[in-house]
Parts: structure tokens; C-alpha cells; sequence
């Protein structure tokens, strides 16, 4: 840390993101109690507003848990023992999913892609026609570990047609990319507070539609803390069945409060048009964008063969302060993500490309001066 003691810290990992300074602020206020009528009226505002994030008219609910609670909540009140799920997985985070159906024991059948590309339509409609008892699908918005984007909306409607659920981790997705629960036919959908909600870690959300609660309530309960009756009860009455964390519901509600200020059409689109201009300044420093299908959270760059991926990113956050995330598991060393969902700019965003290019050049790796930076500017320009 002695590199950046005097220069600011700038974090690009795609979770946790920046958190805006009026949220900041909001948690450095003393400690509430969490059943008083002023908490309970926060859980009700803030439950609202998720579902505008959501599009839903479902209700959301809280879990104070990180977003693998919420993809733990998922499985265990929707599927049962034994019962069939489909995995979708195109990473590390639909392997999260395989880790969680595991160990509730499901009869898990994987329509599985090489990391980079996405599960197609296609993949899935051919695995629901060969397994007509599957009780769930389970999928991801945006594959953090890659840079790919599903299209929901198509597997929404390809799932409808069955009896089957369609489960959907919107942990980093949800906020910065366009997502219908309701109009998309999507049963169950998770997010967390770390990403693009503009929150610390802490905090999972889980809706459900009427499909997926007349599924949960036929399955025996399989789980205490995540049991989401319990939930649905409690949240009837403004309140949760166990103790919140209500310092962080006071701050989301200030997160929250800033995405309906903007709209969430405005910040789907803000998302897709930065997205756009830092793949075109990728590609103009002669670099690849990993993803087949991209996502509007994250840029994902393949590291050239010549470069030290990791030492790279070290260079780059110390020198110049910015913090990127390497790959993760064989992927180490192999990409760079450059996360841009949340509190995030387009200046913000030109700016991490600025520093990756200078801190190539200082690594003798060949490029045009500027031309990531102008290639950014020009389509963030023509994207009006």
C-alpha cells in the first residue's frame, strides 16, 4: 500500500463496487433498534424500491446474508429432495449454483459452456424437451466471472411453457442491466447489495412469483434462517423473523432513493452505453473482450500472451490507484475485469482505461498512445 498512500483509491472489481457518499453517511449514524415503527417503515420504503429494481409487482424480500444466502434461499424453498434442476452454467457463479444444488441434494442436469460464452436459448430448450420433470432451471443475469450476459427474456419464455421455475442470479446483473422479473417470466430472482445497488456487502434480496410460491409452499421446509414463509409473514407487517441488519437497510434505502432519481430505464441504458464505449477502447489498445456475449456490468479483457495478467493489475494499483480484478481459478492471471455497474461514471470508466494503457506501455507492450481513450470518447459520443 505505500505505492498509493498519497493517491486516491479507485475501485473497479466487480463487487464490491464504489458507495456514493451520501450512503457513506448514512452509516456512520448511530445504531437503531431494529423493531422500533421508524425501522419497520424503512423495510416498507426500501421494500418498495426493490421492487422497482426488480420490476415486480412481487414482494422483495431482505436477507441479511451475502447474495449466496439469497441463491441458498432459492433452492431450498423451491426444490426438493431428489427433485430434477437444470443447471445453466457458463462460470464460476453457475458453479456456485451446482455447489448449493449439491448440497440440498438435487438430480442436477447441466447444459454447461466454455468459459466466455453463454448458454443460448437454444441449449435450454433442448434440455427442458429432454427433461420434462424438471422442477427448476437456475441461470445467471451476469456471469461476473466472464463478462457474459444471458438472455433472460428468451429463457423466461422459453420456461413458461413448462411447469418448471426459472431461478435467476441477478447478484451482479440486477440495477445495471435490463431485467423484467414480471414481464420476463422470471420466478425467482436474487440480487445482492455489493454491486450494482451501490451498497457494502451485506445484504441479499429474493423475490418470487405466484408460480414459484405455489412451488415453495408444496415443498417441505428444508431450511430455519432461509425458510422464505417465515419471511413473507413477517414482511406483511413491515418486519423480518430474525434480527437485520438494519444499519445497511437505512443506507440502501439511500441507494435506492438515487436509481429512482435517475430511473431505472435511464440507468439500464447509462450502463449499456458505457459498456459500449469501454469494449470499443479495448479493442482500439489491440486487446480482446473475453466474452462472446457481453454484459453491460463489466468489461472482461483478455490479457494479451505476451503480458503478465497478474503482474499487470499489481502495477496498475500501485502506480496508478487503480484497483481491477484478475481472473479467478484458471482464469488467474488469464483476464482482466473492469467492473463499471453502480457508482460509476463514464469519466470514471475512461479513466481505468486511461491508467491500463499507460500502465502497458510502461510494461513495453505495444500500442497507440491514446487510442483507447479516443476510441471511448468517440463511441460514448455517438451513443447520445
Amino acid at each position: 500500500m505505500d505505492g498509493i498512500r498519497n493517491m486516491k483509491a479507485r475501485l473497479f472489481t466487480p463487487g464490491p463496487t464504489p458507495v456514493p457518499e451520501d450512503t457513506l453517511l448514512e452509516l456512520a449514524r448511530p445504531v437503531t433498534y431494529h423493531r422500533a415503527a421508524e425501522a419497520k417503515a424503512i423495510l416498507a420504503e426500501v421494500s418498495e424500491d426493490l421492487k422497482y429494481v426488480f420490476q415486480t409487482a412481487q414482494p422483495v424480500f431482505t436477507l441479511t446474508s451475502s447474495g449466496t444466502g439469497g441463491m441458498e434461499a432459492a433452492v431450498s424453498n423451491a426444490l426438493a429432495a431428489g427433485e430434477k434442476a437444470i443447471l445453466c452454467t457458463a462460470g464460476r457463479w453457475g458453479e456456485r449454483w451446482r455447489g448449493v444444488l449439491k448440497a440440498f441434494g438435487a438430480n442436477i442436469v447441466t447444459v454447461e459452456v466454455p468459459y466466455g460464452k453463454a448458454v443460448t436459448p437454444d441449449m435450454l430448450e433442448a434440455a427442458l424437451a429432454a427433461h420434462p420433470d424438471t422442477k427448476v432451471v437456475f441461470t445467471t443475469l451476469s456471469e461476473t466471472s466472464t463478462g457474459v450476459g444471458h438472455d433472460l427474456e428468451a429463457f423466461g419464455k422459453i420456461v413458461a411453457k413448462t411447469p418448471a421455475l426459472l431461478a435467476v442470479d441477478g447478484i451482479s446483473g440486477l440495477g445495471a442491466m435490463e431485467c423484467k422479473m414480471d414481464a420476463w417470466g422470471l420466478d425467482l430472482v436474487v440480487t445482492g447489495s455489493q454491486k450494482a445497488l451501490m451498497m457494502p456487502p451485506g445484504l441479499a434480496f429474493i423475490s418470487a412469483s405466484a408460480k414459484a410460491w405455489a412451488k415453495i409452499d408444496a415443498t417441505p421446509v428444508r431450511s430455519f434462517y432461509f425458510d422464505l414463509r417465515r419471511y413473507r409473514k413477517s414482511l406483511a407487517e413491515s418486519d423480518t423473523p430474525f434480527t437485520p441488519g438494519n444499519t445497511l437497510i437505512k443506507a440502501q434505502r439511500v441507494s435506492l432513493k438515487r436509481i429512482r432519481a435517475e430511473g431505472i430505464e435511464n440507468l439500464w441504458a447509462r450502463h449499456s452505453r458505457i459498456a459500449a464505449a469501454c469494449r470499443a477502447g479495448v479493442e482500439a489498445l489491440g486487446l480482446k473482450v473475453f466474452a462472446e456475449r457481453p454484459n453491460s456490468a463489466l468489461t472482461v479483457i483478455a490479457v494479451p500472451a505476451s503480458v503478465d495478467g497478474t503482474a499487470t493489475l499489481k502495477a496498475l494499483e500501485k502506480k496508478y490507484g487503480y484497483k481491477l480484478a484478475d481472473g479467478q481459478d484458471t482464469l488467474k492471471g488469464h483476464i482482466w475485469r473492469l467492473s463499471h455497474m453502480g457508482y460509476t461514471d463514464s469519466f470514471d470508466v475512461l479513466g481505468a482505461l486511461s491508467a491500463l494503457e499507460l500502465t502497458l506501455l510502461d510494461s513495453g507492450f505495444k500500442l497507440e498512445v491514446g487510442a483507447g481513450v479516443a476510441a471511448f470518447q468517440k463511441t460514448y459520443a455517438a451513443g447520445k
